[in-house]
């Protein structure tokens, strides 16, 4: 079945469309101040009309490109294309004033090639053992997982003020219920409005959180940065790369399970696998650091790029996403009608088979993509952020409008977008707000539906479903940890 699913990811059709969207997504992560995130809900519209497979490979070619393409402006111009790119641009950077800039691009190149690889055979070993666990959960236990999804995502993405994640994430899930009940029928927060019987889009909501408000948000910022006249040579210095094999296999360990946790995100598998490698270097070695280190480029690169592989583990096994991109392609999913989760192999015969094989394709598509595309990219960031960042405002409008053929949507993501730029100011996740948004429908399901199946049962009973216990426990153990680190930092500031 591996077989024929990689046969059809390399028939030239699916291989041009990956191709696409790999080279969309690296020159969109390329471009300052914008994101993996915004890549992905911006370009889900394009990836709408096209047969399910197609959609997949695109997206996923999407994904992988724009994480490696922050690299691009964050080691040539200072200013990192997407935020897990900041260690390679405190490193990278130091190293372009050296005239070692294109080599500093090589190491990232081969550094991003090796990430995919862990990701995806820690993927590829670890789904079917979760997978087989997961089958043994009911309404109650995916409630719960559903909750557990959007809280972590929430005390991750707020920081030392983990209340504003959590109430980032009930506003998705309050946007989440308006509609039509799925259990009795009922009308909920419509106000008499006809368009919103169907509910909100999330595919809106998605692409106005991370795409108009960052037009908003990154628009007004000054632009002083200087775009070098050569690159120089670019091909991996894979001599130099075998060097830090230790260093990359930990880093991809690392990346991979901080993308397995909820919200967590590629910017926090890239720092922490930094400041983990920068603790176990060698002395000579610990003196480059913050000066150009190649060893630092290949920790931070090798661990944001097997935080995709990472993030694909709860969205095939648990439909919860592991990011906020990982969300935007439970979206590409949710308009093909497949749902992932626990019976994603019953349901759907040989997909995540397909998956597999579209991860290694782009992977490979993006090693050759990346050396092809740096310096057509450095010469884009010549253009003025006033002229780059509007044309990005139709883009949302397209895709918002594509997928309903809506005029509503386009409401709705502009809405979206203002809401998003205002929460940003006053330093509301917005992470949160998409997985409650997604999850949503799957918490409130779930939760009506255990209700009946436990009325008229006694707490014992309750108890005796020892996964939703568990997880119950987790939840409650989450929640402590967030408001105990939040009363800790409110105490020593």
């Amino acid at each position: 079945m591996i077989i024929d699913a990689i046969l059809q990811a390399l028939s030239p059709y699916i291989l041009l469309i990956t191709l696409t969207g790999v080279s969309l997504g690296i020159i969109w992560g390329a471009l300052p101040g914008l994101s993996t995130t915004m890549a992905m809900a911006l370009l889900i519209g394009l990836s709408a009309s096209m047969e399910q497979n197609t959609a997949l490979s695109f997206m996923l070619g999407v994904y992988t490109g724009s994480v490696f393409g922050g690299a691009i402006s964050a080691v040539m111009i200072n200013i990192p294309g997407t935020p897990d790119a900041v260690p390679t641009m405190i490193e990278g950077h130091a190293l372009a004033r050296k005239g070692e800039g294109g080599k500093a691009l090589g190491m990232a190149i081969g550094a991003s090639f090796i990430g995919n690889w862990v990701g995806i055979l820690l993927l590829v070993g670890f789904i079917p053992l979760v997978l087989s666990f997961a089958l043994n959960f009911r309404s109650w236990e995916m409630f719960l997982l559903a909750m557990i999804g959007i809280t972590v995502s929430g005390s991750m993405s707020a920081g030392s003020m983990p209340l504003k994640g959590w109430i980032a994430g009930w506003i998705g899930l309050l946007v989440a219920f308006v509609g039509i009940d799925p259990i009795h029928g009922v009308s909920r927060f419509t106000f008499g409005s006809l368009e919103l019987q169907d509910g909100v889009n999330y595919v809106a909501v998605l692409i106005g959180l991370f795409g108009l408000a960052e037009v908003l948000r990154v628009l007004p910022q000054k632009n002083h940065y200087k775009i070098p006249k050569e690159v120089g040579r670019v091909l991996p210095p894979f001599r130099l790369l075998m060097k830090y094999t230790p260093t990359a296999v930990r880093s991809g360990v690392i990346g991979t399970l901080i993308g397995a946790i909820p919200g967590a995100g590629a910017n926090v598998a890239s720092f922490l696998s930094y400041d983990i490698a920068k603790r176990r270097a060698k002395p000579d070695e610990k003196a480059k650091w913050g000066k150009g280190s190649y060893e630092a480029i290949v920790s931070a690169e090798v661990a944001n790029n097997a935080n995709i592989g990472g993030s694909m583990l709860p969205l095939l096994s648990l439909g919860i996403p592991g990011n906020a991109a990982a969300a935007a392609l439970l979206g590409a999913l949710a308009l093909k009608n497949v749902v992932v989760g626990p019976t994603i192999e019953i349901d759907h015969p040989g997909l995540i088979y397909y998956i597999y094989a579209a991860l290694i394709v782009a992977n490979l598509l993006m090693y050759v993509a990346a050396i092809a595309l740096i310096k057509p990219c450095v010469k884009l960031f010549s253009l003025p952020r006033g002229v780059l960042l509007p044309m990005i405002i139709p883009i949302c409008v397209i895709g918002a409008y594509s997928v309903r053929l809506s005029m509503f949507d386009v409401w709705i993501m502009f809405g979206a977008g203002f809401a998003g730029f205002v929460l940003h100011y006053f330093r509301f996740p917005t992470a949160p707000i998409v997985l409650g948004v997604i999850l949503g429908p799957l918490a409130d399901e779930n939760l009506r539906r255990s209700m009946l199946v436990f009325d008229n049962k006694s707490y014992g009973y309750i108890a005796t479903q020892y996964i939703g216990t568990f997880l119950l426990i987790a939840l409650i153990a989450i929640i402590a940890e967030g408001v105990l680190r939040a009363f800790r930092n409110r105490v020593t500031a």
